[in-house]
C-alpha cells in the first residue's frame, strides 16, 4: 500500500523544519572569532577595503584597455547570479522564520509577562547573546552580503560605470549585518525577514527578465525597495519606543549606528530615485515618438 499524499507532505515538511531550524549546527550555533569564518573586525574591514579597491581598479583598468562604449560579455553569469541570490534569500527567509517561531515557543516563558512575540522580534531582552537559531541565520545573511558585492563587478564589466552609491550600499549593508551579530542587536530578525523576502522577489524577477522575458524591471525593483525601506522605518520607530518604555533593548548602541547608516542609504536612494524619475520625464518630453510607440 502506497503512502498517502498527506503523509508524504508531512514528512517533507518535517525534513524542511529539521534542516532549517532543528539541525544541531543551527541549534548549537555561537558567534565567535574562533568558530565562525569572517567574524573578526580585521576581516570585515579588510574585505570591504578589498571590495572597494578592486572595484576601482577594475573600472580604471577597463577604461585604459577597452575602447569607449566597448563592454565585456558576461553570458549567463548575471542570470545565474540573480537566481542564486533569489534562492539563497528565500532559504534564509524560511530558515529565520521557522527559527524565530521555535525560539519564541521555547523561551516565551522567560519573558512573556513583559513582552509579546512582536515586541521580542523588535527588542531583544538585555543580556541576549549571539547564539542559537536566529543568529545562525543572521550569520548566513552576513555571509550572503559578500555575494551581493558581485553585482558591482558585473555592473562595471557590462556598463563600464563605477556606481559609488552601489558600492556604499553593499559596504554599509555588510558592516551593519556584522554589527547585528557582534552586539546581538535588536530588530535584526525582522530586518532579515523583510530584506530576504524582498531580495527573493527582486532577484527572481531579474533572473526572469535576464533569460528572455524582456521587460523593464527597474520599476518593479524600485517599488520593492520602497516597500523595504518603509517597513524598516516603521520598525526602527518601534525599537525606539520599546527601548524607552519597556526597560531597554539589547545592542541599542549598535542600533543607533545602524539607524544613521540606514538614513545615509535612504538619502542616496531618494537622490537616485529623483534623478531617474526626472531624467525619464525629460527623455519622454524630448522624444514624443516614444509615447506613440508605447501606446501602440
Amino acid at each position: 500500500m502506497s503512502p498517502s499524499p498527506s503523509g508524504n507532505a508531512s514528512t517533507v515538511m518535517q525534513t524542511i523544519i529539521f534542516y532549517l531550524s532543528e539541525h544541531p549546527s543551527i541549534v548549537g550555533f555561537r558567534w565567535s572569532d574562533s568558530l565562525c569564518w569572517g567574524s573578526s573586525w580585521s576581516f570585515l574591514f579588510s574585505a570591504i577595503a578589498l571590495y572597494i579597491v578592486f572595484s576601482l581598479f577594475l573600472h580604471f583598468s577597463l577604461a585604459l584597455l577597452l575602447r569607449r562604449g566597448q563592454r565585456v560579455p558576461l553570458g549567463p553569469l548575471p542570470a545565474i547570479h540573480s537566481l542564486s541570490l533569489s534562492l539563497i534569500s528565500a532559504t534564509i527567509f524560511t530558515g529565520i522564520l521557522l527559527s524565530a517561531a521555535t525560539e519564541i515557543k521555547e523561551t516565551r516563558w522567560f519573558w512573556r509577562r513583559s513582552k509579546t512575540p512582536l515586541q521580542w522580534l523588535l527588542c531583544f531582552p538585555l543580556g541576549t547573546r549571539p547564539s542559537g537559531r536566529v543568529f545562525f541565520w543572521s550569520y548566513v545573511f552576513y555571509l550572503s552580503r559578500f555575494l551581493h558585492m558581485l553585482r558591482t563587478i558585473f555592473g562595471i564589466l557590462r556598463r563600464r560605470k563605477f556606481a559609488l552609491s552601489q558600492v556604499f550600499y553593499h559596504s554599509m549593508s555588510t558592516f551593519m549585518s556584522f554589527l547585528w551579530l557582534e552586539f546581538s542587536q535588536s530588530f535584526q530578525v525582522l530586518a532579515i525577514m523583510f530584506t530576504t523576502l524582498a531580495y527573493s522577489v527582486m532577484y527572481g524577477h531579474k533572473f526572469w527578465t535576464a533569460i528572455g522575458a524582456r521587460g523593464a524591471c527597474f520599476g518593479f525593483v524600485l517599488n520593492c525597495q520602497i516597500v523595504l525601506f518603509g517597513c524598516n522605518l516603521v520598525c526602527h520607530v518601534g525599537v525606539l519606543l520599546m527601548h524607552f518604555f519597556k526597560g531597554g533593548c539589547n545592542g541599542i548602541g549598535a542600533w543607533v549606528l545602524n539607524s544613521v547608516l540606514n538614513g545615509a542609504i535612504l538619502l542616496l536612494f531618494i537622490n537616485f530615485y529623483l534623478r531617474e524619475y526626472f531624467g525619464k520625464k525629460k527623455r519622454v518630453k524630448g522624444n514624443p515618438s516614444s509615447q506613440n510607440l508605447k501606446s501602440n
